[in-house]
Parts: structure tokens; C-alpha cells; sequence
């Protein structure tokens, strides 16, 4: 028989065979599925709730699957709103952690606010953050050109170095008038160490996304900022991590040794770990398949966890470990490249987000509160901050013969925070040398100083368009 005369016969065939199947189906399936969940549900009869049942109050996953699509949400309606008003995303989502946060919605909205974020909850968030956070600095450190830092090497280390040691020194000074009012409990040494880093600090990654959103990036000083940039964060990290050595150690010998042992882990993956990944890495030969990008993910997920975790032993934090495992690691492979993006998409999609509110939970702006005294101390931060950093790329790039209105342009690039000044902030606090109070003081510098930098380039934009002749780089 055709298949055609089997479909008609079927279709031919008598209603009551179909009713009798259905009959069958609720009588044997669904009401033995319903009668043992509704057993389950009342205990069998005994008072007693299900085992292992732990209530939606208290559930962490359960609330964390609840948490993740507002997060998600949030971070994507304000990186979208932060794109129309010409800001890079980042900046939407940073804002959404903070409304996220206890200043916004545990004001407006206490018990919503306590209900989606209970105190049990912020541990778990923690941990998720610090994951994205790790793959995070491990892909800035890839993404860092050294190629690029030597083709202008010139102007890119007086500019980055000016543009560090300034900002240190402002910084410094400024610790110095800010210790006996909001350095109280703190060591004056490692707090003047932190915040001069704090001012010292430039967010590549979101100078890299800015320059990329307004169509800079064949621009010569574009070249140069990437690569003062790049020149600029290997310096504050390498200062970082021995203000946090000094920090954590409790003595000047343990100081010391943290020290000695974090040289020695630069040596070793600068030495060893480095050729070692360009052999495995290497372009294969015509005719030999290359290692499939999930095995290239695992290989370097393994290598930056194991760094980090390396960092943190060793006593400095574990984003070093993983930002030097990502400056080692080889560029120009293919699968390298391939696994980076995927990487990338996890981490910026699920994993930063996280950070982002987790700040935000920190950060509790009504520690400021109303008092004059503590927004005109935030307010010379803030100046500090502005001065130091934009000023000081301003005056050495005059200095490295960069026409006027480029040293301009140059500055504001320099003067961007973003999330690598947050990132810094964190493990601040966490190593308490600095308050709460401080925290959310620098975070509203965080924010002014990534948000002027758009603003600040479409100004000098405007006044390059008056017809002024344009002055041309210093040859590199």
C-alpha cells in the first residue's frame, strides 16, 4: 500500500479509537503525575514540608535566577540609552549597577530592593563577579598592542609616564590633607599609595571602545593614546600590585618577600610561560589541522586561572595574575583570536554585569549624605583627579611637540576611568584601606571623568572645524 492510501486509511479512521487514546492518556499519565504531586506537596499527610525544600526566601539560586534577567535587563535599556547620548556602554551599565544598588533603589524602593538582592545573595554575586572580572583582565592584557607601544615609543612613554607620575603625585598630596578626616583606622602610607593610584589609573578598554564609536581609529593621535594608554596601565598595575603587597603584608620583611616573589612570577611567565604558549600556539604547517578553539578555550581559561590563582597565593590580587597571562599569550593565531571572542561575549554578557551591580551594592552614596563638608571633599577629588590626569598628558604632549588642540584630545582620551578604575576601587576596599565613605567619594570621580571624555573630544572636535590648520604628530 502507498503511503498516501496509509495516510488516508488513518485518516479514515473512526473517532473513537482517538477518544478511547485520550481517555487512556489522562487516566494513566496525568492522574498519576498530579495524585504524586500533590503528595509530595502535602508531605504525605504528616505536617512535614518535602525534604530539601528551603524556600524561596532563602533559596541563592532561586534568587540569583531571579536577579540575573533584571541585571541583565537594566545593564542593556541604560548601555542603549548611554549609546543615544554618544557615552560608550560601559557607562550605561555602570550606572545600572549603581540604581541597582542601595543608593537608588534601596532608597526609592527598600523592600523591592531587599527582596531581589537579600544580604545572602551578595556572596554569590561576588563570586560570579570576580570570575568575570578575572577573564576580563585576561582579555585587556591580549588586547594590549605592544607592537603598537614601540612604534611610537617616544611620545608614548614621556606622555604615559607624565600622565602616571602627576596624577601619583597629586594623589599623594592629596591623601595627605584627606587622612585625618576620611582616612580614619587607616595607615596614612597605604592609604596615600592607593589614592594616588586611584589617580594615576586609565581604562584602555573603554578608551579602545570610545575611539572605535566615533570612527578615530585611523587617526595618528588615536595611535597614540592606544599606545600611551597600553604604556600607562602596565605601569599603574606594576604599582598597584606593590601597593597592595605593602598593604596586606604585616611586616617590612613580609613586604619584602611578597615583593621578591612577585618579580620572580613576572620572570617566570615572561620566560617561560610566554614561549611556551608560542609553541603551542604556532601556525601549524600546510596540511595540519590546528587545535579546535574549544580545546584553545580550555587551554587558556586553565592558564589565566592558574595565574591568578598563582597572584593570590603569592598575596597581590588574582586579576595581576591573569592580566600578565593575557599580555604573554601570543597574537596573530587564529585560534586564539576565535577563542578570545568567545571569551569575550561570555564575559561582557553574563559575567561583568555582575560586577558591575556588586559595585553598586558597595556603593552607598548617602554615606555622603547631605553634608557640604564631604561633596566639597568629593568635589577636590574629583579637580584632583582632572588635573592631574588631563593635565599632565596635556602639557607632555606639548612637550613631545603634539600640536595644541591633538595634546587636547589626547588629555580627555587619557582622563577616562571607567571600569579598570572600579576594578581598582574594589580591591581597595576589600583590602580596607580605603572606607566606604572614600569608596562612593571615587566612584562619582569614576563617573565624571569616564562621562566628560566624549563631551570633551566633541568640543575640541568643533573647534579643530573652524578652519584652523591642523598640527601635524611628532614622527615616532
Amino acid at each position: 500500500m502507498s503511503s498516501l492510501d496509509e495516510r488516508t486509511t488513518e485518516s479514515a479512521a473512526p473517532p473513537t479509537r482517538k477518544g478511547r487514546t485520550w481517555i487512556s492518556y489522562l487516566a494513566m499519565v496525568v492522574l498519576p503525575v498530579v495524585a504524586a504531586f500533590f503528595l509530595l506537596r502535602t508531605g504525605g499527610g504528616d505536617g512535614h514540608a518535602p525534604t530539601g525544600h528551603t524556600g524561596g526566601a532563602a533559596d541563592p539560586v532561586a534568587k540569583l535566577l531571579f536577579a540575573l534577567p533584571v541585571i541583565f535587563l537594566a545593564c542593556r535599556l541604560l548601555s542603549a540609552v548611554a549609546k543615544r547620548l554618544a557615552q560608550p556602554t560601559v557607562i550605561g551599565e555602570i550606572f545600572a549597577g549603581i540604581l541597582l544598588g542601595p543608593s537608588f533603589l534601596g532608597w526609592v524602593w527598600p523592600a523591592a530592593y531587599h527582596w531581589i538582592f537579600p544580604d545572602f545573595l551578595a556572596s554569590t554575586i561576588n563570586t560570579f563577579a570576580q570570575i568575570g572580572l578575572v577573564i576580563f583582565m585576561f582579555l585587556v592584557g591580549y588586547e594590549l598592542d605592544v607592537e603598537l607601544v614601540r612604534r611610537r615609543s617616544k611620545a608614548a612613554v614621556l606622555v604615559s609616564h607624565v600622565s602616571v607620575a602627576i596624577p601619583f603625585l597629586s594623589g599623594v598630596v592629596l591623601a595627605f590633607v584627606l587622612h585625618p578626616t576620611l582616612g580614619a583606622g587607616v595607615a596614612r602610607l597605604p592609604f596615600a599609595l592607593f589614592l594616588a593610584i586611584s589617580m594615576s589609573i586609565t581604562a584602555f578598554p573603554v578608551l579602545a571602545r570610545i575611539i572605535t564609536d566615533r570612527k578615530m581609529t585611523k587617526l595618528p593621535i588615536a595611535a597614540l593614546a592606544l599606545s600611551c594608554a597600553a604604556v600607562d596601565d602596565i605601569t599603574a598595575w606594576c604599582l598597584l600590585a606593590l601597593v597592595v603587597a605593602i598593604a596586606s603584608a604585616t611586616s617590612m620583611a613580609a613586604t619584602l618577600v611578597t615583593v621578591g616573589l612577585t618579580i620572580a612570577f613576572f620572570a617566570f611567565m615572561l620566560f617561560i610561560v610566554r614561549p611556551l604558549l608560542r609553541r603551542l600556539f604556532a601556525p601549524t604547517e600546510q596540511g595540519q589541522k590546528a587545535l579546535p578553539t574549544t580545546a584553545v578555550v580550555s587551554v587558556l581559561l586553565a592558564g589565566l586561572l592558574l595565574s591568578a590563582l598563582a597572584t593570590n597565593a603569592i598575596g597581590i590580587h588574582p586579576i595581576f595574575g591573569a592580566f600578565l597571562f593575557g599580555a604573554v599569550t601570543p597574537r596573530g593565531s587564529l585560534p586564539i583570536r576565535q577563542a578570545t571572542e568567545q571569551m569575550h561575549a561570555l564575559t561582557v554578557t553574563l559575567l561583568l554585569p555582575l560586577f558591575f551591580v556588586y559595585t553598586g551594592l558597595r556603593t552607598k552614596f548617602d554615606l555622603i549624605g547631605s553634608d557640604p563638608t564631604l561633596w566639597l571633599w568629593c568635589l577636590l577629588i574629583v579637580a584632583v583627579a582632572m588635573l592631574g590626569k588631563w593635565g599632565g598628558s596635556l602639557i607632555a604632549a606639548r612637550l613631545s611637540g603634539i600640536g595644541r588642540r591633538d595634546a587636547w584630545s589626547l588629555g580627555a582620551l587619557m582622563n577616562c576611568r571607567g571600569l579598570t578604575e572600579l576594578a581598582v576601587l574594589n580591591i581597595g576596599l576589600d583590602l580596607k584601606v580605603i572606607s566606604p565613605t572614600m569608596f562612593a567619594m571615587l566612584v562619582v570621580m569614576t563617573l565624571v571623568t569616564t562621562v566628560a571624555t566624549s563631551p570633551a573630544l566633541s568640543l575640541i572636535e568643533r573647534y579643530k572645524r573652524r578652519g584652523l590648520p591642523a598640527e601635524p604628530l611628532p614622527a615616532a
